[in-house]
């Protein structure tokens, strides 16, 4: 492992960077080992104050909100470029803050964080309007305008990637911003908010505050009064408050909310393709995936085959240093969020239930936050640890009988937002696909992410969806407008 300088992250306002308004630090640690690599600006509603009418005044001189499509969409690409070059960087950091293995943020994270800028750059030079003409009296049109000021609040388990999947549309739109990253990440949005300073995005229009939720800036931002709106990707109980707080302004909102999702593996699936499928739905990122495959539903016919093949899979896991490229899981985000996911594993301990594999911290790690892959036979699909997020490298494997009781099982939570049929009959791929009540449906695959398709969840995980023209619709008011003929 190795140790990282101490640096001081500041709040980003105005286009220039500054220290908290009472001049509050807290700490930011390295998951791998507990060192301190940061001390970070603690913004308080005073700050968020500051950041809002920042944001408010440049949307207002429509310094950015006025500029022409081609010339909003030329710096959209300045800021994708600036990231491409920097990526090898950016890719560190996310590791050492994350505790995720740097290939996976190389390979994943931070070439998605990119593409939402081109992506977003593209659509606004290439896309139209709708019309609607009535019988010769009259010819709609419809005009999407930017809401104003959008506040941006994301996760701490895919810190850079999550941010530019707001922050592109919501630029690309017109709107200004005040983004919070996570506490227990800040680390990536800081260097993001550097880098945007080299390119011609105006000052005002992006702002960074750094900071804690409850009574603190992520609540200054979901009641400011100038803050138009509120996409939030992060847990469940937290869009709760956020929707009631924001509630008293009236501002639009978009959340992304937990999961509880499943793999589904019938019994004519091919056996090596599942467990793969399956083992990386479960363990990637350390299972802190809001989309994770948490619960493995099996036909009961080939339950125990699976279940070994699943162990065997999982103990070939390579576990170290997050910033070696041949380590495959890293560790937990932080301490607190190791100890949440253990009490789920003591709880399994102290009611008998039959760990299979791993929930331990393994041998040598530098810290506790380390957590082997854990595998967990449940039969009982009501239980506890098939119900909660746990949100960490632990599976349940339950079995089922037939399709209708495996839709039922699958379709028995508060969650709904991504899970993964596997099966080589693909006409029941697709009939299950249509009954689960879930955003996202992988057929033999898991995690294959088009930026431009709907992403949001059903029931508890979720209020509305994002992705390329969904996004440009949540970050725009629309306008008709009726001419008579």
């Amino acid at each position: 492992m190795r140790t990282e300088t101490i640096i001081k992250v500041p709040l980003f306002i105005g286009g220039k960077f500054v220290e908290s308004a009472n001049g509050k630090t807290f700490e930011n640690c390295n998951p791998a080992t507990n060192e301190v690599i940061a001390y970070v600006a603690e913004a308080s509603a005073e700050d968020v104050d500051r950041a809002a009418r920042a944001a408010r005044a440049a949307f207002e001189s429509g310094v950015w909100s006025n500029l022409p499509a081609g010339e909003k969409s030329r710096t959209l690409r300045q800021i994708a470029d600036v990231l491409e070059a920097h990526k090898d960087e950016l890719a560190r950091l996310e590791s050492i803050d994350t505790g995720k293995p740097i290939r996976e943020a190389l390979a994943g994270d931070i070439p998605r964080a990119i593409g939402y800028f081109r992506i977003f750059a593209d659509y606004i030079t290439t896309r139209g309007t709708e019309y609607f003409p009535m019988d010769g009296q009259a010819l709609n049109y419809v005009l999407r305008e930017p809401l104003g000021v959008v506040g941006l609040i994301n996760p701490w388990n895919f810190p850079l990637m999550t941010l530019c999947s707001k922050l592109a549309p919501a630029l690309a739109a017109g709107n200004t911003v005040v983004a919070k990253p996570a506490e227990w990440t800040p680390m990536t949005a800081a260097r993001l908010a550097e880098l945007i300073g080299e390119t011609s995005l105006p000052a005002g229009v992006f702002n960074l505050v750094q900071g804690f939720g409850p009574a603190a800036a992520g609540e200054a931002i979901t009641t400011h009064p100038e803050v138009n709106a509120i996409s939030f990707t992060g847990e469940t109980s937290t869009g709760q408050a956020i929707m009631a707080a924001a509630s008293r302004t009236l501002k639009r909102i978009s959340f992304e909310l937990g999961g509880k999702g499943a793999t589904v593996v019938f019994a004519d699936a091919k056996l090596d393709g599942a467990v793969d499928v399956a083992g990386r739905a479960a363990f990637r990122n350390q299972g802190q995936v809001c989309t994770a495959g948490s619960r493995i539903l099996v036909d009961a016919s080939i339950h125990d085959m699976f279940l070994d093949a699943l162990v065997a899979w999982a103990k070939a896991i390579r576990i170290g240093d997050p910033l070696d490229p041949q380590t495959e899981m890293g560790s937990l985000v932080h301490p607190e969020h190791r100890a949440r996911v253990e009490s789920y594993l003591e709880f399994a301990r102290s009611t008998g239930v039959r760990i299979v594999c791993g929930g331990r911290t393994p041998a040598g790690a530098p810290s506790s936050n380390f957590l082997e892959p854990t595998v967990i036979a449940e039969t009982n699909a009501n239980a506890r640890l098939c119900q909660e997020e746990i949100f960490g490298p632990v599976v349940t494997v339950t079995p089922f009988k037939s399709e209708d009781e495996a839709v039922a099982i699958h379709n028995g939570t508060k969650y709904g937002l991504a899970s993964t049929v596997c099966s080589s009959d693909i006409s029941r791929a697709h009939r299950v696909a249509a009954r689960l009540q879930t955003g996202t449906v992988w057929i033999n695959s898991w995690s294959i992410r088009d930026p431009r398709v709907p992403f949001g969840g059903y029931k508890s995980s979720g209020i509305g969806r994002e992705g390329g023209l969904y996004s440009l619709d949540f970050f725009t008011e629309v306008k008709t407008v009726c001419v008579k003929i």
